[in-house]
């Protein structure tokens, strides 16, 4: 860890700005930039943590997707200061026109969904490139890998080199690498436990399927993921199917509404089928925010929480 701080102390320091024009993929097309952005909005609390995280700050003019969701916290206040937010949940075409942005970094289902209004094609004649979110990729290609880390990895280094900054963007990777690594060290010998995501939803849950962040973050903390069948990103299942891959332990998405997580696990716990389960039976839970399971930096907090979670004694 010492390493890391000294690492991440020095590339800090202001270092000569990249040659431009850099050109990077973009769910499969390419998006050039001749210059750095100096006017960036971001969506969602997880993607501004990027921005925020390799220090952005100042070439934002916004942020969107946070306070209709609950997403938030007293440190992402704290972190995002005066930038106003554009819109509590998804914004329009209006909304970002008027903020004058160079540049949205969103994704499919964050913040734009395909064939509406806000998309790259009709923010395009404005002026203003989308950077696109690599886990939401699936929606718009279906020939996507299964999730791994480098969905948080890639999108940090390709942040990095459109703002000149890769030294920055490669020390705060190989930091995170390095403390996954230091996770699965640990539990190399450990048992692989059945895990579940409950993210919502009564009738259906809505949960994380192959191609999300969390079947990777899972994996790295020593555990499979239940809805790994499940041919998308994020999406609903059946409580039968869940109930019968008999998950041995379940993350609780703790959105800040004044129950969260509280909420769900006493719905499960009073549910006919989920109350057999494994995992509810044994009180086996774990408590996660929005920003840890979607990608961003919290990514790594969250492997380490749910590893100690599900292997104590590796801890």
């Amino acid at each position: 860890m010492t390493r890391f701080l000294t690492a991440l102390a020095a590339s800090l320091i202001a270092t000569p700005a990249l040659a431009f024009p850099v050109t990077v993929d973009n769910c499969g097309e390419t998006l050039t930039f001749d210059a750095a952005p100096s006017r960036m909005v971001t969506q969602d609390i997880n993607i501004s943590e990027m921005a925020f995280a390799l220090g952005l700050r100042d070439r934002m003019v916004g942020v969107s997707g946070i306070s209709g969701w609950y997403k938030t916290s007293p440190e992402f206040e704290a972190r995002r200061g005066e930038l106003p937010e554009l819109a509590p949940k998804y914004p329009t075409l209006e909304n970002l026109v008027a903020a004058s942005p160079d540049l949205f970094f969103a994704g499919w289902y964050y913040g734009m969904k395909p064939g509406g209004d806000v998309t790259p094609d009709t923010l395009a004649p404005h002026g203003i490139k989308t950077l696109i979110l690599t886990e939401s990729c699936i929606h718009v290609d279906k020939a996507r890998p299964k999730a791994t880390l480098d969905l948080l990895y890639d999108d940090m280094l390709r942040l990095g080199r459109i703002f000149g900054k890769d030294s920055e963007a490669e020390t705060l990777v190989a930091g995170w690498k390095e403390r996954v690594a230091e996770v699965r060290q640990r539990i190399a010998a450990a048992d692989s436990p059945r895990v579940f995501l409950y993210d919502s939803g009564e009738d259906k849950p809505f949960t994380a399927g192959k191609f999300a962040m969390p079947t990777a973050m899972i994996e790295a903390a020593g555990g499979q993921n239940v809805s790994v069948g499940m041919e998308t990103s994020w999406g609903t299942t059946s409580w039968e199917a869940v109930a019968a891959a008999d998950p041995e332990f379940i993350i609780l998405l703790d959105y800040q509404d004044g129950g969260g997580a509280d909420k769900l696990r006493a719905f499960l716990e009073a549910h006919p089928v989920m109350q057999h389960v494994e995992a509810v039976k044994s009180a086996r839970y774990l408590a996660l925010r929005y920003e840890q399971i979607t990608p961003g930096p919290a990514n790594v907090d969250g492997i380490e929480a749910l590893a100690r979670a599900m292997h104590p004694d590796a801890f």
